[in-house]
This record gives structure tokens, sequence and C-alpha cells, in this order.
């Protein structure tokens, strides 16, 4: 057998070899893209809008903790100037 046909018959057996591999990457290459990355950009962008949402509600919800703190004080001020008066 010379060089060549040596060559030429170890090449052959390994692409038998990793035919299967190479087909399953292929198969996981194509989950990923048509599956997972999808479903990932889909998960990242319902947590990007819920986080805004969020956001913005903590920033309503820390004003009107500041209102009812005012509301408070005003409302305790003029109940004791209401008792003191009668």
């Amino acid at each position: 057998m010379t060089d060549n046909e040596l060559l030429l018959a170890l090449s052959d057996m390994f692409d038998k070899k990793l035919k299967p591999i190479n087909d399953r990457l292929k198969k996981i290459e194509l989950t990923q893209e048509n599956d997972i990355l999808p479903r990932l950009q889909n998960i990242e962008s319902c947590y990007t809008s819920t986080y805004k949402r969020y956001q913005t509600g903590v920033e309503q919800i820390e004003a009107m903790q500041a209102d009812i703190d005012i509301l408070k004080k005003v409302v305790t001020d003029h109940s004791e100037k209401l008792q003191k008066i009668s």
C-alpha cells in the first residue's frame, strides 16, 4: 500500500468516525439557534420590561411614603392644636 493510499484510507476512516459527531454537533447548533436562543431572548425581554415596571413602582412608592409621612405630621400637629382649642 502506498503512502497516498494509506492517507486516503485514514482520511475515509476519520470521516466515517467523525460523521456522527458532526451530525450531533449540527443538531445541537440548530437547537441552540432555533429553540434555546429565542427562548432566552424572550425571557430577557420579559425580565427587562418587568424590571422597568418595578423600578418605576419603587419610585412611586417612595414618593407616596414621603407624602404619607408629611400628612401624618400635619394631621398630628392639627390634632394637637384642636385638642388645645377645645
